[in-house]
This record gives structure tokens, C-alpha cells and sequence, in this order.
């Protein structure tokens, strides 16, 4: 970024053109930049705490207490690092995830990326409308009523036509995800106990179980998902940041991880609160009825609420990150600056993403927690070869010439992977061999 004096227009009340306005201050100017860079590293990392994550992570609270909290907290530099990656390659191509790996890796692997991705974006959706459905059946609302009105609201925000409309809605609905503080500060453990669960890992009473693997795969699932890989590089694009603008880009991952995963925590903290006072965990809205048994009716209807703003955020997210990647490999217009007649094919596969996962939840009798669970279990397993295209393409110097890793983020990088295949192959095994890990007292 240059260091001269950079001109903003000022605001206008009847839209006529004005004079710009010079900014001559460094840090009135950094600030400025820093905002309108602002925006996919927040929303990838708070729609992350999609509605899966608020099941995961309340069930990781509601059955092992505050014991899992570290686990949450070593996700912290894991999820900044790869999404830091995402945003280096974003900018240095202007291209998304999807189109990278089919011009760097051939149609075969870009064929089995994006069926990877397509495959588990769509079930995860199923397990945002799952849990709406969940909350709404708590609040005496009929879902087959109120999902396909949330349904209909949805593709509302994408169809505008304006990148900027849609990322303004959708910072709002990250700003209204930080009353999980709120939540936690009234309802929290003493703070020793914070602290233990955060700084000094134990085994949980009961030992290790196939439940808690299941369980511990599923929050390294859900903290990091192979669609924001897509989403994040798409966003960039479509908002064509530059080279200049990759320490705010940065910056703007930075917040939105450390957001997230204390967020997070915040959910297993409203788990717990569950756990403490004896109640058995089925999903995470009937723990908001219970919580609120209580805690009072104020807490429930919070709990609620707030499990539809993340299913809400997660499924505008997760729906793009289908259509733009998509639309990038069929060579349709795949932006959110397009008006619907000029990218029909795009805004048709968001529509048709949310519309078919909206009415499956619906089937009478689903087991909606537990195809809540499974999803973000699947999307730990298939995690690792999504990352593995990304560190590949990260190291091509020819690409990204100075922005290409360096030797420090290879170590990194492959020390996550080696962690996530681990984790996969556990995982695995737990399955063909269910009685692998019989429960044995701490």
C-alpha cells in the first residue's frame, strides 16, 4: 500500500457525485483499508459455527463437561493457517479453489475435488435446515411452515445483485453470533475450572471411548470444513482484493479465527451448564429447554435463536461455495455482482442446494443429531486431501513467487495434515473395529 494520501468518497444523502474526500492520516487511512478489506475472513470463520458446530460443540459440552475446551483452543492457530493460505492464493490468481486445482491438477482431480466438495457441502446443508427444523419445533413452529421461509429468506440475501448488500447482511448475522459471550459469561463454570479444561488437557471420567474419538474427529470436523477453503479463495475473487491488500486480509482471518473458537467454547461452556445440572444431551435444542427449566424462559429462546442465525449463516455460506465453485469450472458467470439474468447457472445452483436440503429435513421421523454428528465426522475424514491440494498449490513459486510458502509453513502445514490423516485413519478403525477403544477409567 502506498504510503501517499488515498481519497474516499464521502457520503452523498441523494446519491449525487461529489468531490472525494482526502484521508491523510496514516492510521485514519490503514483503518479505511482494513474496512473495506474486511469481510470473507470474519464470515468464513463465523459461519464456520454453523449450526453442526452448535451441536457438536454444546454435546462435547453437555456430555464431557469443560473437559474438551483445549481441544478447541489447539484449533486456534490450525484454522488461521490454513484459511492464511487460502487468502495468498486467492489474491495472487483472482480465480477460486475450484478452477485452480482443475488448471494446476487436471480434470480427474478437479473432478474429484469438486465431487468431495459438492458431496459434503449438500449434507452439511441438511444439517443446517435439520437443525432449524429442531429449533422451531421447540419454539411451537410448524417447520413445514418455517424451513421453507427461512428457505425462501436465504436465497432472498444471495439474489441482490450486490457482493456488498450480501456481505453487509452477512457481517450483521456474524455481529448477533457474539451474544454466545453473553450466554457463557451468565451461565459459566467457575473459572478454575476454564482454565483446567482450556490449559491442562485430562481424560474425561470414563476413559477413552469410541464416543469420544467420535466426538473429538467431529470438532476438528466442524472447526474446519473443506468448504472454506472454496469459499474463502471464491470471496477474494469476487471481491478482487490485490496484493496490497494481504496484510488486512490477514488481519481480517486473524479476528475471524480467534472469534470463532471462542465462540466455540462458549457453546461447550452452555453444554456444560447442561451437564452440571443432570441432563442427558439428545440435540441441541431440547439442551436450550432444558437450560432454560433453570435458567429461565429467556435463555431457551436465546439458545434458539442463536441456532438459527448459525444455521442461517452457515447454509448462505456453504450454498455459495457449491455455486461458485461450480460456476468456475463450467465457465458460467459466478458472481455475486451479477444480477439473476446474467448468472443464472450460479444462482441456480444455490437455489436448487438450499431448496432440495430444505425438504429433506422435512421427511417425517429423520434422525436429524445424529446425521448432524455424521456430516461433520465425514467432513474431518475428507478434509486432509482438500488441504493437500491447497499446500501443493502454495509451494508453486511460478504462481505466487514471493507469496509461496516458505519453508516454516511447510512444516506447519504438513504437521497438520499428518495430524488430520491420523485422525481419519482413527476414525476408521473405530468404525471396522467398534470395540477398539472400550472405555477405561482416567
Amino acid at each position: 500500500m502506498s504510503d501517499k494520501a488515498l481519497t474516499f468518497p464521502a457520503a452523498s444523502p441523494d446519491l449525487t457525485p461529489v468531490r472525494g474526500r482526502v484521508v491523510r492520516s496514516r492510521w485514519a487511512r490503514d483503518l479505511l483499508t482494513f474496512l473495506m478489506v474486511f469481510g470473507p475472513g470474519l464470515i468464513v470463520m463465523v459461519a464456520d459455527n454453523d449450526a453442526g458446530a452448535v451441536s457438536t460443540y454444546s454435546q462435547a459440552g453437555a456430555q464431557y463437561g469443560t473437559h474438551l475446551l483445549w481441544v478447541v483452543l489447539l484449533l486456534l492457530p490450525v484454522t488461521y493457517f490454513i484459511q492464511e493460505m487460502v487468502v495468498r492464493l486467492g489474491i495472487a490468481t483472482g480465480k477460486g479453489h475450484a478452477a485452480m486445482i482443475y488448471q494446476r491438477f487436471g480434470r480427474w482431480w478437479g473432478l474429484f475435488s469438486l465431487i468431495d466438495l459438492e458431496l459434503v457441502n449438500f449434507l452439511t446443508l441438511v444439517t443446517e435446515f435439520a437443525a432449524i427444523d429442531l429449533a422451531l419445533n421447540q419454539f411451537g413452529v410448524n417447520p413445514r411452515l418455517g424451513v421453507p421461509l427461512v428457505a425462501a429468506g436465504l436465497v432472498g440475501i444471495a439474489a441482490t445483485g450486490s457482493y456488498r448488500r450480501w456481505e453487509r447482511t452477512v457481517v450483521f448475522l456474524c455481529v448477533l453470533d457474539l451474544a454466545w459471550f453473553a450466554m457463557a459469561y451468565t451461565l459459566r463454570p467457575p473459572a478454575a475450572a476454564i482454565l483446567r479444561g482450556s490449559f491442562a488437557p485430562s481424560m474425561p471420567p470414563g476413559g477413552l471411548t469410541a464416543d469420544l474419538i467420535f466426538l473429538v474427529i467431529a470438532i476438528v470436523g466442524t472447526t474446519i470444513a473443506p468448504w472454506q477453503l472454496f469459499f474463502q479463495q471464491s470471496c477474494i475473487a469476487d471481491k478482487r482484493l490485490r496484493f496490497a491488500d494481504v496484510k488486512w486480509a490477514r488481519l481480517d482471518t486473524f479476528l475471524g479465527a480467534c472469534i470463532t473458537i471462542t465462540v466455540a467454547g462458549c457453546m461447550m461452556i452452555a453444554g456444560n451448564a447442561s451437564h452440571v445440572h443432570g441432563f442427558a444431551f439428545t440435540d441441541p435444542a431440547k439442551m436450550a429447554a432444558d437450560i432454560g427449566s433453570f435458567s429461565g424462559a429467556f435463555f431457551r429462546d436465546a439458545i434458539l435463536l442463536l441456532m438459527i442465525n448459525a444455521a442461517v449463516l452457515g447454509t448462505t455460506a456453504i450454498s455459495l461455495s457449491s455455486a461458485w465453485a461450480y460456476g468456475e469450472v463450467r465457465g458460467w458467470p459466478h458472481s455475486l455482482q451479477l444480477p439473476w439474468r446474467k448468472a443464472k447457472g450460479f444462482y441456480s445452483v444455490y437455489l436448487l442446494s438450499v431448496a432440495v436440503a430444505a425438504g429433506l429435513v422435512l421427511i417425517p421421523r429423520a434422525p436429524l443429531q445424529l446425521i448432524i454428528l455424521g456430516v461433520q465426522v465425514l467432513a474431518g475424514v475428507m478434509l486432509p486431501s482438500a488441504i493437500i491440494f491447497l499446500q501443493l498449490l502454495l509451494n508453486d513459486k511460478e504462481l505466487l513467487g514471493p507469496y509461496a510458502n516458505k519453508p516454516w509453513n511447510n512444516l506447519v502445514n504438513w504437521t497438520i495434515i499428518i495430524v488430520l490423516f491420523a485422525l481419519s485413519l482413527i476414525l476408521a478403525a473405530q468404525v471396522a473395529a467398534p470395540k477398539l477403544f472400550p472405555a477405561a477409567q482416567a
